[in-house]
């Protein structure tokens, strides 16, 4: 079953339209990663879906419901969460307050602390900086504190825009071996991802954005021996 599906999606900024008609599927349960060089709208198609840009023309739909034209601040409470590029946790917040912070969509106390406990069991290094400010993380850490903010509110769709930029190799196999115990409960993944090889091993299908609009997409095992993703893409 569709879970999110995207038709004919345009945005921009300003003067500049960035999405040209865009239209991609995500199924309930599915990984699916969207690849394309910097400036080609991936972020822009992330940010469209989760309210943060208006959409110029056609629509977005999350299981069934549309979504173009909600305020973005609703979006989360449907269970579609955006974790963005680039790390935004609050600093001066210890690392406990920030999932508390995400839990907020949940009814009551003790959920938010039922929620508590299956981050710490997902991110354990997270537990033991409970008490720490988030700001004074490292990196990797960082990105696990936001994908645990956001999974705190327990959504059936997360998308992820860039979670392994600038994180050492190490760090990155950790935080996709924990993306893969989250696709194993159930959990629905949308994936904006630079590193194109991580990308295609963890998706089930993927998409190719080249100058806003989809060129390329299919199984991600068929991309992998696609020669275009393996001539500019992997550099095979």
């Amino acid at each position: 079953m569709n879970m999110l599906v995207v038709e004919d999606l345009r945005a921009g900024y300003g003067n500049v339209e960035v999405l040209h008609g865009v239209s991609l599927h995500v199924d309930a349960g599915e990984a699916v990663a969207v690849l394309g060089p910097n400036g080609a709208g991936k972020s822009t198609l992330l940010r469209t879906i989760s309210g943060l840009v208006a959409a110029r023309g056609g629509g977005v739909r999350f299981e069934q419901r549309p979504l173009t034209g909600l305020p973005a601040h609703g979006i989360p409470l449907l269970g579609l969460l955006h974790v963005p590029e680039a790390r935004h946790v609050f600093g001066q917040l210890s690392v406990e307050e920030n999932l508390m912070v995400g839990g907020t969509p949940l009814p009551g106390r003790a959920e938010r602390r039922a929620a508590l406990e299956e981050i710490w069991a997902l991110f354990p290094m997270l537990r033991d900086k409970a008490h720490a400010a988030a700001g004074s993380l490292s990196g990797g850490q960082q990105q696990m504190l936001a994908i645990g903010r956001a999974l705190m509110a327990r959504p059936r769709l997360v998308m992820l825009d860039e979670p392994s930029l600038g994180l050492a190799p190490v760090v990155v196999e950790e935080l996709y071996l924990a993306l893969g115990k989250l696709r194993q409960g159930g959990l629905t993944i949308l994936l904006v991802e630079q590193d194109v090889q991580v990308a295609l091993g963890f998706a089930d299908r993927a998409y190719v954005l080249e100058n806003g609009t989809i060129e390329l997409e299919g199984a991600a095992g068929a991309l992998q021996e696609d020669r275009h993703v393996r001539e500019v893409y992997l550099g095979l």
